[in-house]
């Protein structure tokens, strides 16, 4: 039932339109199928990976916990590992390779452009990152309440978009006659910004910053969704404030519309920058060009991106409204590698393909059945499952005790997934993923929180 309405509604009604009949029915619950054998047992791994595994640690500054088995390839919506071993990837490298692994297309403009030119420095233009800025804008005219977007800085990741938002935010207080006093920048309780030591500032996880302090000053911390809060953490001296439309790491959290709406009033009476981190929500993952777009009519002053950009390529960017464009001059920030010719290549032909209306309207389409199913398992599993959230397909599943078990238990089935904040299992696939593909997700989680709840 549910394909042919799919087909019925692409065939006869507006984009626009879909989503309202696609929650006109129910995906059936014979479709809930539980695997419980562990195919991919973590300790059956040969000793030669073992070994390798172990020569690289020797010389690996051990910042990441990671299985012991070897990634070696992917095609679509699965990777393999070094044993040949097939894992479909619900992370989708942390939401970044919205078009899957191993992309026939992506890998012919890889090869196209390193034969032609690499690298050659912001010293000089190229052809591409010229064409990637305006492409940039130019899709983001063709959104709903486009119109603000007007220059980009091109970085190499989201941590980089967010270190210059913070100091362009920065330079904008001087210009006040309280210059000297408005350098405070507000961010939100549960928010990740990067790791870097601006981006770890406003990152507010004590569990991150505490090795590293002394961080940057002059931080506030409000609460996230808590108006009272933000409102009275935003003043006069504030030159900027950072929030994402909807957390990732923090939980897979939205900001409420009452909110956001608040923030964008408040930060123009007091002369504030208001910067949208939209590196795990923007690029069509929420369903919609930008995440901000589910608020209609709240717009950023900057707002950064990355994750999905060049389907893994590293890129990032900082994309302002024009006062903030203008205001930025030469030599004031900088960088090696970003915006380089094959960066730059990639991301050109990767927006091209995620940001037609009838991409983004399958990522609402697939997010919906998603949803559906996970919302059965909580239906069956109320005692352990406390919600199921989320846009698109940036999803959280959250639960009533720490997830982090469920992890090795559905990588032991061959499904790779991601914990965030808040007790959640974040579902991130790629953009591009099947019907198919999901069941046998769903299925793999279901046998893993079958496992998860006996503990």
């Amino acid at each position: 039932m549910y394909q042919r309405l799919a087909k019925l509604t692409a065939a006869t009604v507006k984009p626009a339109h879909v989503q309202i009949l696609k929650r006109s029915y129910a995906v059936s619950s014979s479709l809930i199928k539980p695997i419980k054998e562990l195919t991919h047992l973590d300790s059956n791994v040969p000793e030669a990976t073992r070994n390798q595994i172990e020569e690289f640690n020797n010389y690996t500054i051990p910042t990441y916990a990671r299985p012991e088995f070897v990634i070696s390839h992917g095609k679509g919506c699965y990777v393999f590992d070094s044993n040949q071993r097939k894992y479909l990837d619900f992370t989708a490298g942390i939401a970044v390779t919205a078009l899957g692994h191993a992309d026939p297309q992506v890998a012919e403009v890889i090869y196209n452009q390193a034969k032609k030119l690499v690298h050659i420095s912001n010293l000089y233009h190229n052809e591409n990152a010229g064409a990637l800025a305006k492409k940039l804008v130019d899709i983001t005219h063709a959104s709903p309440g486009g119109q603000w977007a007007s220059k980009l800085f091109l970085a190499n990741s989201g941590t980089e978009a967010n270190e210059g938002a913070l100091k362009f935010a920065r330079k904008w207080g001087k210009q006040f006659a309280n210059g000297d006093q408005k350098t405070e920048i507000v961010c939100f309780t549960h928010s990740f910004h990067g790791r870097s030591m601006g981006a770890l500032s406003v990152t507010s996880n004590y569990k991150y910053q505490k090795p590293f302090e002394p961080l940057i000053p002059n931080i506030k911390t409000s609460e996230f969704n808590d108006l009272q809060s933000a409102l009275d953490c935003i003043n006069e001296n504030t030159c900027g404030v950072i929030i994402e439309p909807i957390q990732g790491e923090g939980g897979v959290h939205p900001a409420t519309d009452k909110f956001l709406k608040a923030i964008r009033q408040r930060c123009d009476e007091t002369d504030a920058l208001l910067i949208f981190d939209e590196i795990q929500c923007g690029l069509s993952r929420t369903g919609k060009l930008w995440g901000h777009q589910h608020v209609s009519g709240c717009t950023p002053d900057i707002l950064t991106l990355a994750k999905p950009l060049a389907n893994g390529i590293p890129i990032g960017a900082i994309m302002t409204n024009k006062k903030v464009g203008d205001f930025i001059k030469t030599g004031e920030h900088g960088t090696t590698f970003g915006g380089n010719p094959l960066a730059s290549a990639v991301a050109l032909h990767v927006l091209e393909r995620i940001t037609t209306p009838d991409f983004i309207n399958s990522v609402n389409e697939h997010g919906e059945y998603i949803k559906d199913l996970l919302n059965q398992l909580k239906e069956i599993y109320p005692d352990t499952i406390k919600e199921v959230r989320g846009k698109g397909l940036l999803i959280g599943v959250e639960f009533n005790k720490d997830p982090s078990p469920i992890v090795k238990m559905a990588r032991e089935r061959g499904l790779l997934i991601v914990t965030a904040g808040c007790n959640t299992v974040r579902i991130i696939p790629p953009l591009n993923i099947g019907k198919e593909e999901i069941i046998e997700g769903v299925n793999k989680f279901a046998g893993a929180l079958e496992q998860f709840r006996s503990i």
